[in-house]
């Protein structure tokens, strides 16, 4: 006969699920639980009267989490994890396996906590792999991304410095929404306030950050992921307008998203909107069409476009 689970055993059930899972909704605990979602609530009410912080948070971001002062357990990790764990952080961290390199001496202090037979097979590659460096990649401070994460969290109105591709510097009051990690980049997706407007900012390129105090809310439903691709290509230097004697899908095929929107005038034709502030790579972008394009807004390109052109055709006369 199955004996029936103690609330005190389903508490420290909901405590774990809640640790391994921080944001999870008291549907989903329940779920996990096998119980109501008003007994998932009431075992944490069990967990709060023992003097656990356990923070609950609403909205689609919202949830139960650990609170502040919680002692985790010890981490168990199997072989193939450890493996796992040393396999990704060098494949999106190439120092990793350099002691002095800051990853590098976190997964070194995560691996010397491991049982030595969990640990062997998960050293052994991290010395002896070697991995060629991502060119594209560009990994920021940790402490600006940490900044710029819990401001995200906190949904504080904050003031950032940047600096452009091109070297120029400003100043903007942003809501930051999220940090976004795109191909080996990270960046900052956020509503600028002074412009009104949704503006994507390389986290890697921002000089300073200030939370204030003012808070607010992000767009109900928001999908930073979407978002990010949506808005890559906008709020630069010199704003791009051209047409393409392309289909849509050939040119989205193309074009990567940071060239800016693509839309579609009729089914032979395309038209590109958007901004950059790199003029020569938005150039390369558009020669890898095998199409003829005609630039229609942005004498900056337009120039830079001619003298490729010109170079390119003095290398096959020359």
């Amino acid at each position: 006969m199955r004996s029936e689970v103690s609330p005190t055993a389903r508490a420290l059930l909901a405590l774990e699920l809640i640790q391994t899972r921080p944001g999870i909704t008291a549907d989903q605990l329940a779920e996990r639980l096998g119980v109501t979602p008003r007994a998932a609530r009431r075992y944490v009410a069990i967990l709060r009267e023992a003097e656990i912080p356990i923070v609950s948070t609403s909205g689609p971001f919202g949830g139960y989490r650990p609170g502040r002062g919680i002692r985790l357990p010890p981490l168990t990790f199997s072989q193939g994890e450890a493996l796992a764990l040393v396999m990704a952080v060098l494949d999106g961290h190439h120092d990793a396996a350099d002691p002095s390199d800051t990853a590098g001496s976190a997964l070194g202090k995560i691996l010397r906590a491991l049982p030595e037979a969990v640990a062997a097979q998960a050293g052994a590659v991290r010395l002896t792999a070697a991995s060629t460096p991502d060119r594209g990649a560009a990994r920021p401070d940790p402490v600006m991304t940490a900044t710029l994460v819990a401001a995200c969290a906190d949904r504080v109105v904050t003031e950032i410095g940047y600096r452009s591709e091109a070297g120029n510097e400003w100043t903007s009051l942003v809501e930051p929404w999220a940090v976004v990690v795109r191909h080996g980049r990270w960046y900052l997706l956020c509503r600028a306030v002074d412009r009104d407007a949704v503006r994507t900012y390389r986290v890697d390129r921002i000089t300073a950050a200030t939370p204030g105090s003012a808070t607010f809310d992000p767009p109900p439903d928001l999908d930073p992921v979407a978002e990010l691709e949506t808005h890559l290509g906008t709020g630069w230097e010199f704003p791009t307008e051209v047409l393409i004697e392309g289909p849509l899908e050939m040119c989205r095929r193309v074009l990567p998203a940071p060239a800016g929107r693509l839309t579609a005038v009729d089914e032979r034709t395309t038209r590109l909107v958007g901004s950059t502030s790199n003029l020569y790579s938005y150039a390369e972008w558009l020669a890898r069409l095998s199409v003829p394009f005609r630039i229609v807004e942005g004498p900056e390109l337009r120039t830079v476009v001619r003298e490729l052109a010109e170079r390119m055709t003095a290398a096959v006369d020359g």
